[in-house]
């Protein structure tokens, strides 16, 4: 069997758990595959959940790989939004591709850019992995938009997310690429931002599309 329709059950039952509507009843109802009574047969047999009267529950196997998945979809939910500006009712389905692909070193390298996220996009609470035990609280992204950088810091710009090619050349120019170090001399009223000898005014929706990393 396609090991996608097993992870999309498992999924499923994992976010019917966190709403305590995992019924029987109610997961065949949620669920999107043609045969789901076979996969329900196919996840018996794998171990991965028990039926217990009218509830389905995920065995300690099972909730371990529903964790992985709920994890690396909604931690790509929080990519796709924070970082290239994608609308919140298009970004499922995308999410949906990547968690099935994601490696956990991988997963946990996204998480950490994004500063150890605790909910998606749409408020659900995202897992804990290994690399936010040492965490007790949020930290600061790795990487951040040039507008929320702080004032004085020295940074190497890693990647500059823009539609316009025209805007993208025009701060080509100036010198202002993935791989230049930029220092923010101030916020307001204006941005202002200094690449090597040269100090530049920015709008403040261009310095939104520029990604940067605080160098220490």
């Amino acid at each position: 069997m396609d090991k996608e329709r097993i992870d999309e059950a498992l999924e499923l039952l994992w976010i019917l758990e966190e709403e305590d509507k995992n019924d029987l009843n109610r997961f065949k109802l949620s669920s999107e595959d043609e045969d789901v009574d076979t996969v329900l047969e196919k996840m018996l047999y794998e171990g991965v959940i028990r039926i217990e009267g009218d509830k389905v529950q995920l065995t300690s196997t099972g909730r371990e790989i529903s964790k992985g998945l709920i994890r690396r979809h909604r931690l790509a939910e929080r990519l796709f939004t924070d970082v290239f500006d994608l609308k919140k009712a298009t970004i499922h389905e995308d999410a949906c591709k990547m968690e099935h692909i994601l490696s956990s070193e991988l997963t946990d390298s996204v998480c950490t850019f994004l500063g150890h996220p605790p909910f998606c996009p749409h408020g659900k609470p995202i897992p804990r992995g290994e690399c936010c035990k040492k965490y007790r609280v949020n930290v600061a992204p790795v990487v951040t938009r040039l507008n929320n950088f702080e004032v004085g810091q020295v940074g190497k710009i890693v990647f500059i997310v823009s539609s316009d090619p025209q805007r993208l050349n025009r701060l080509n120019s100036i010198g202002i690429i993935a791989g230049s170090n930029i220092k923010l001399l101030q916020r307001k009223p204006s941005i202002v931002v200094q690449i090597d000898e040269t100090t530049v005014a920015l709008d403040p929706d261009i310095a939104k599309e520029i990604h940067v990393k605080r160098l220490s």
